[in-house]
């Protein structure tokens, strides 16, 4: 089964409705959720303090973000060249990670996978959460495999994700060993996906398994050699 270029793109489809989530659920409580760790930090460090610098930092950086989504959807070539500049010089912020994800799509779309690479690679180096770092991880991992990196794809995989991506991961490494001509290990990775409830989220990973095994049942077409051999003991 080949793993081409608009399936990877198809993936960012799907799965962005898990980043939407996120994003939205930051862009409607980020600025409160700031405001509760500065009162909790009130009265250790001093509230004033706090508020005249940390919180009015962490405030700028939340509105700068919202301008960078709502500019997403305008200009896409500014919105790349200002998101690259906010990552800069907010690496240490929440939103970093975000940021480069939604890079991270808009080079999907143009098929600039080395780029591709390079904004997931900074999403999982700034991830604010397991979550975030596992769906960054799960699509580095799909664009090496089309890039027929499969080594590399593996060891992006070779990582403690939480349990709930097990399947996508397991999906993946069958996809991997598919492409390498490894059947044996791409039906165990599929089986172990299945296992982990993979079917809930993705009923193609049934086709995937079926497909190997009707290659494996299939039988050995007999050489021209062994055809003549039969015929002449007759």
């Amino acid at each position: 089964m080949a793993f081409g270029q608009g399936d990877v793109v198809e993936i960012y489809q799907t799965e962005e409705q898990q980043v939407d989530a996120i994003k939205n659920y930051w862009q409607q409580n980020g600025n409160t959720i700031i405001a509760g760790i500065a009162l909790g930090f009130a009265g250790f460090i001093g509230f004033n303090l706090y508020q005249d610098n940390q919180l009015e930092q962490e405030l700028s950086i939340s509105d700068s973000y919202q301008v960078l989504v709502e500019q997403s959807t305008k200009d896409a070539k500014a919105f790349t060249v200002a998101a690259q500049k906010f990552v800069d010089e907010n690496a240490n912020s929440s939103y970093a990670s975000l940021t480069a994800l939604a890079m991270a799509k808009e080079s999907a779309s143009h098929k600039d996978w080395a780029l591709v690479q390079k904004q997931l690679s900074t999403a999982i180096a700034t991830a604010p959460s397991e979550g975030i770092k596992a769906i960054a991880t799960l699509r580095l991992a799909r664009v090496q495999v089309q890039l027929e990196q499969y080594t590399e794809a593996l060891a992006t995989l070779n990582t403690s994700l939480p349990a709930s991506f097990v399947a996508a991961v397991e999906e993946i490494k069958g996809d991997t060993y598919l492409q390498q001509g490894k059947k044996d290990l791409a039906r165990n990775a599929y089986q172990a996906a299945i296992s982990a409830d993979g079917l809930a989220t993705n009923p193609s990973l049934q086709i995937k398994l079926d497909d190997l095994a009707q290659v494996s049942t299939l039988p050995v077409a007999k050489s021209t050699a062994a055809i003549l051999s039969e015929k002449s003991a007759n």
